[in-house]
């Protein structure tokens, strides 16, 4: 009987970590900003995330079924997606949007490109762009006032960021500082507390599904560049509010480590994150829109290439020496 071997480079290393696992993991980081954004901000955020996951879904099903490809449903990965939309959008968007920003995100961004792994930058960040480009009205109307699960309707307003983007002296109160901490402010449903989004992203690195290169080299270039550039003068930034303040934690875990738009290499990630940080900065204090996270890792997943091309890890089986071409093999 002929056998039939199937050849590929070494290592052969069977692992049991698969994609849907990765995906399991980050939807229980996903979690507690999740609920709180609904406690907070009441059943519309429910309906917001749940339009936007199941959009995400069917877009992925029935683009795949009519294309004839493999239909991938069950890795999880259009729900993060559909839940990352979510999260980067008001509590007050009519509910067609979060159904154009999935498909959007699945469809232009994730499968014209190859699907999963071959997009080559964020889908929910790209739908967020593009959601905004073309309907800023509805993309700024802020909850200001959140209320509880089945309150009265929320108030409008200004964001933490557009307050003091417009009044650089704005010096927060110690109920400021409790309200970005545990969710009580306006902003974009996964916006609504730092402890629930750190937790969520402690939580992937002791997994070990990201890497911690990013997001701590992310927030802390942030907050160095944040304090030297300031706000009004130089060394003269509120660092802390800074970094609580609009979706930094979010994009920094989140969307910043995705795989398929981050760099491979440790010290790749580490370019990464220091890049995002200076983006960041450079939109939020010098720029025309409050936040700059979205644009910031956008722009930083277009130089991935290129920093995969000139920041590379060592052969397997090689020293760095080797590699560079001044030694031998180990």
């Amino acid at each position: 009987m002929e056998v039939i071997l199937s050849v590929s480079s070494p290592p052969h290393i069977y692992g049991k970590d698969t994609t849907a696992r990765y995906m399991r993991d980050v939807l229980i980081a996903l979690l507690p900003a999740g609920i709180l954004g609904i406690y907070h901000y009441g059943y519309k955020a429910f309906l917001v995330i749940s339009i936007a996951v199941i959009s995400a879904i069917c877009a992925e099903y029935l683009f795949q079924k009519i294309t004839g490809k493999n239909v991938t449903v069950h890795d999880n990965s259009a729900i993060i997606t559909g839940v990352l939309v979510a999260f980067n959008l008001p509590v007050d968007v009519p509910y067609w949007l979060p159904v154009l920003g999935s498909i959007f995100a699945i469809i232009v961004v994730k499968q014209f490109f190859g699907g999963l792994g071959s997009n080559f930058v964020n889908p929910a960040l790209a739908a967020r762009a593009f959601l905004f480009a073309s309907y800023p009205l509805h993309m700024t109307n802020w909850t200001f006032s959140p209320v509880p699960l089945f309150g009265a309707d929320a108030v409008s307003g200004a964001t933490y960021l557009a307050i003091i983007k417009d009044n650089p002296a704005f010096i927060p109160q110690i109920s400021d500082y409790m309200a970005l901490l545990f969710g009580k402010i306006g902003g974009c449903i996964g916006e609504t507390s730092a402890v629930a989004l750190a937790a969520g992203g402690l939580y992937l690195i002791a997994r070990k599904v990201i890497n911690w290169r990013i997001p701590v080299f992310y927030i802390g270039s942030f907050a160095l560049f944040a304090f030297i550039f300031g706000r009004e003068t130089f060394f003269s930034a509120n660092i802390l509010f800074e970094v609580l303040s609009g979706g930094l934690l979010l994009g920094a875990f989140f969307m910043a480590t995705d795989y398929a738009t981050s760099p491979i290499s440790l010290n790749g990630k580490i370019i990464m994150g220091i890049g995002c940080g200076f983006l960041t900065v450079m939109i939020r204090f010098f720029g025309g829109y409050p936040e700059g996270v979205s644009y910031a890792i956008l722009i930083m997943n277009l130089f991935v290439p290129l920093i995969d091309r000139y920041v590379r890890p060592p052969v397997f089986g090689t020293s760095r020496r080797f590699f560079s071409g001044k030694g031998n093999k180990t």
